[in-house]
């Protein structure tokens, strides 16, 4: 609310529910149905999505209540059917006055608008010519191949692409990052008694993140025992009450065991829709405006919108032939395979796969050609786990509360840069070039990037079923690999961490990691790294190095156990990197912590 109330902008809060209902209620009534108005204010809309996406998300429990979480996610869907109301009222008023842009080739009116947001496509068949059952929107190059029965039929084909997902069940869209210390409720204990240092407006915002328990906070030590000086004051479990009336996992119950699964249902847990929604439909072309001198005559009918029935109720039992559709896909977009096409069913409120065949792939042209026996809105979707286990990953500091963090998998390099209580995707390398130029060089919270990087299709962040979906030869102990990326996060100001392929043998109840002392710029040499086994309660360097035949837990010589990974590395560092440590702001220490637990390199790897 602050924040809105500094940016002294004209968009409602849409925190505040009169003022955003006040919104909502005005634009309603608001009779102008120019396409271009409502892509301009639909941008203003999917802002105001976003900014309570992110209340859900990030606000930390003590400050949202049930009753808020409710309002906002009702907010959310109140938006959503609005902006896709005004779409259906943007496309009826341009088919009233089809005849007055036809296409003097064909006779038929076709036309392509769009924004960042949004790309509409409309053709009208005015003529009703059957050689003209094709068309291919040339500024979008999406395209189709009608059957001849409505080619010669008074239909509208409109390919409204959304680069935005309204269609999926809201569960999805306000998924939060999977919190592993949520996973012992022991350790979600709340002590605030300790707290004597009271965070400003940038403490404000670090306390926004996903946070440590209270008894594990990554702050300074002091002895081997926790200080709690900076402690977050909420280790945050969010319920998504929507997640009750849509489509949400699969429950586990003896029916359901019995019963056989339905395959062509697209599980959302193992498939993420990449690229936005591609709503394809058939519509009744209404009376044509008339002109009479110097007026213009419209009928006036209150039906709204109407689909063109295909196939019609009276052909249920006749052959009626597929609609051929070509859509070119995003640049903004990554697919690593040939992509998933599923269409929505409403009722059902899934994703299906079935009624789609003669599906084409061009890899070069990015563009798929599919059959479908009806009018569908159309989602392609990415195996969710196409970039996991991770080949590699490497955090390094760069600078004074800077580090780099690199993360390579199959298909990709990517590079997330760390400053201060932000992080900036600084590149996407695939097959030696670098892509998605779009969103690289931004500085935004951690949350954002995740978000921004699994719409562009590089998802490197597991969810809480992923473990299922992927060969994994173990599984890390929740409460062990918490506490090492606490630790981590701590160290990252003077140590550089990596992969190494000891930690697959180490089993589950302990992590194994290489690490080296990092106060230069330059990159860390093989000779320089270390590796250090971590249990939660113990901290070891071992005499093993990645050459090794065989794995041993083998401690090295002249060193100790200690508690920690910080205490441990005091006894092998300099006074230099010990200071660094221990001047580390804690926003930069929260940002690491976040980061490491969205991707879960020690697991996932």
């Amino acid at each position: 609310g602050w924040e809105h109330y500094l940016s002294c902008d004209e968009n409602p809060d849409p925190a505040v529910l009169w003022e955003i209902n006040t919104f909502m209620s005005l634009w309603r009534e608001d009779q102008n149905k120019d396409i271009k108005l409502v892509m301009e204010k639909g941008e203003q809309v999917l802002n105001l999505i976003e900014k309570l996406q992110f209340l859900l998300l990030d606000a930390p429990s003590n400050q949202i209540t049930e009753k808020e979480i409710v309002q906002y996610q009702e907010s959310i869907l109140e938006l959503q059917n609005l902006l896709q109301e005004k779409y259906n009222g943007a496309t009826e008023h341009l088919l009233k006055t089809a005849c007055m842009c036809e296409d003097s080739e064909t006779g038929n009116m076709h036309a392509v608008i769009k924004d960042k947001n949004v790309t509409f496509c409309i053709w009208v068949n005015l003529k009703k010519k059957v050689r003209f059952k094709n068309h291919v929107f040339c500024d979008a190059q999406h395209g189709f191949d009608l059957p001849k029965s409505l080619a010669v039929s008074s239909v509208a084909v409109r390919i409204l692409h959304t680069h935005y997902d309204h269609v999926s069940p809201l569960w999805l869209q306000c998924q939060s990052v999977p919190k592993l210390e949520v996973l012992d409720s022991k350790e979600l204990t709340q002590d605030s008694k300790d707290d004597v240092e009271e965070p400003g407006e940038e403490g404000n915002k670090a306390n926004e993140e996903p946070s440590i328990p209270a008894k594990e906070e990554p702050s300074m030590p002091a002895e081997e025992t926790w200080d709690r000086r900076k402690v977050g004051k909420k280790p945050r479990q969010r319920m998504f009450y929507i997640a009750a009336v849509t489509r949400g996992p699969v429950e586990e119950t003896s029916e359901k065991e019995e019963a056989k699964p339905d395959e062509n249902i697209v599980d959302l847990q193992q498939f993420v829709l990449v690229g936005g929604v591609y709503h394809i439909n058939a519509l009744q072309v209404p009376r044509q405006v008339k002109q009479v001198k110097d007026w213009s005559m419209v009928e006036l009918r209150d039906v709204g919108l109407e689909a063109y029935p295909y196939p019609s109720e009276e052909a249920e039992d006749a052959i009626h032939p597929p609609i051929e559709i070509t859509l070119r896909l995003s640049d903004n977009v990554m697919y690593f395979a040939t992509p998933v096409i599923a269409r929505w069913d409403p009722a059902g409120q899934q994703w299906r796969t079935d009624d789609i065949s003669n599906v084409t792939y061009e890899t070069e042209e990015k563009s798929i050609t599919f059959k479908m026996g009806a009018f569908y809105t159309i989602a392609l979707l990415q195996d969710a786990h196409i970039n996991m286990p991770y080949q590699g990953w490497e955090l390094q500091p760069t600078g004074t509360d800077e580090a780099l963090l690199i993360v390579t998998t199959v298909f990709a390099v990517i590079q997330i840069q760390i400053k201060g209580n932000q992080c900036m995707l600084s590149s996407v390398v695939v097959e030696e070039k670098e892509v998605l130029s779009h969103i690289t060089g931004k500085w935004i919270s951690p949350l954002n990037l995740r978000e921004v990087l699994k719409k562009a299709g590089v998802n490197i962040f597991p969810g809480e079923c992923s473990y299922t979906y992927l060969s994994l030869n173990k599984k890390v102990s929740a409460r062990v690999e918490a506490k090492a990326y606490q630790q981590m996060a701590l160290l990252a100001s003077a140590f550089a961490f990596a992969r190494s392929k000891w930690n697959l043998e180490a089993g589950q109840e302990q992590v194994v990691f290489k690490v080296s002392e990092h106060l230069k710029a330059e990159s860390v040499k093989d000779k320089d790294w270390s590796l250090y086994l971590f249990n939660g309660q113990k901290a070891q360097k071992l005499k093993l190095t990645e050459t090794s035949e065989a794995f041993s837990e083998e401690i090295e010589e002249n060193s100790e156990f200690h508690s920690t990974i910080y205490h441990m590395l005091k006894d092998f560092s300099s006074k230099e990197a010990v200071d660094k440590v221990e001047t580390a702001s804690f926003l930069f220490i929260d940002v690491v912590y976040q980061l490491l637990l969205a991707t879960r390199v020690l697991t996932y790897s």
